[in-house]
């Protein structure tokens, strides 16, 4: 049975995500070739913007590490944004399938991940990041971004169910 203060913080979270993503949803409507300064404004600075080889940069606004969202766009040199998209997605996670991906690189793709651990055995630790998402839009999800034993690139990724939303006996 749930307490009323559990009932409080859920829909107190509720709310507050709904609010969120009512502005970020129309982050995605922002039209291509808008000043980023414009997209600033509105928006806020971003969460991290890496150079680009072109003179323009990459960047994200993220809601990691506690929200499953993220939104990207390339800004060229001039300051006039690509698309804004959503970047932590099913669709867009399959990028990392192509190529070899560094961390850095996947930092700028995606942002900064929810969680960063380290899992296996103590010989063979494997660097994993984690970031929060929608999976299919729908379960809250996990997708895990493997770097293997020495970090230097992606050697596979998966998603997996967010703990964080299991309901747990009050005892734990």
């Amino acid at each position: 049975m749930k307490t009323a203060t559990q009932r409080s913080i859920r829909t107190g979270l509720g709310v507050i995500t709904l609010a969120l993503l009512g502005a970020c949803a129309n982050m995605a409507k922002t039209p291509p070739g808008t000043p980023v300064s414009q997209v600033v404004a509105q928006f806020g600075q971003p969460t991290i913007a890496c150079p680009l080889p072109n003179g323009g940069q990459r960047m994200i606004w993220s809601m990691q590490p506690l929200g499953q969202y993220a939104w990207g766009t390339n800004v060229d040199a001039g300051g006039r944004t690509d698309q804004i998209v959503p970047v932590l997605t099913d669709q867009h996670f399959k990028v990392l399938s192509q190529g070899t991906w560094a961390p850095q690189q996947v930092l700028c793709e995606f942002g900064p991940p929810a969680e960063k651990d380290g899992v296996g055995l103590p010989s063979e630790i494997q660097i994993v990041w984690s970031y929060r998402y929608r999976q299919d839009g729908v379960w809250n999800s996990l997708m895990y971004v493997y770097f293997g034993q020495d970090g230097s690139h992606v050697t596979r990724h998966h998603p997996g169910p967010d703990p964080m939303y299991e309901e747990r006996p009050l005892w734990f």
